[in-house]
Order: structure tokens, then sequence, then C-alpha cells
């Protein structure tokens, strides 16, 4: 079935670009804040290649 910790963090930091992107409307502080909040919890029950993505997603905050 897949890692639904890894599945939602993928998709928090897909929004949080989006909003900081400009294509979607949102408040970016709040959605950094809960990409963050996701790529944390699902870094601890992730495979070592989850964790690989995860620290890519990480940076994709970062340098937002």
């Amino acid at each position: 079935m897949g890692n639904q910790l890894f599945q939602q963090a993928r998709e928090s930091v897909a929004y949080a670009s989006s909003v900081a992107g400009g294509a979607v409307q949102g408040d970016k502080h709040e959605a950094i804040m809960k990409a963050k909040n996701a790529l944390s919890s699902a870094f601890v029950n992730s495979t070592d290649a989850e964790r690989a993505q995860l620290r890519e997603f990480q940076q994709t905050i970062e340098s937002i």
C-alpha cells in the first residue's frame, strides 16, 4: 500500500511549492510549516530510499 506519511509529505511539499509559486492561493507560511511537519513525521518510519527523497523534499522547502 505504501507509506502514508511519505505520501502526505510529498503532497504537502508539492502544495507549498504551488503556493509559493503563485499557482495556488493560500498562506505560504502555513503551507511551509505543514510541509515541514509532514516531512518530520514521515522521516521516522521511512526506508532509506524514501529518506533520500524526503531530504530532496526538505531542500525544496528550504529553497522557498
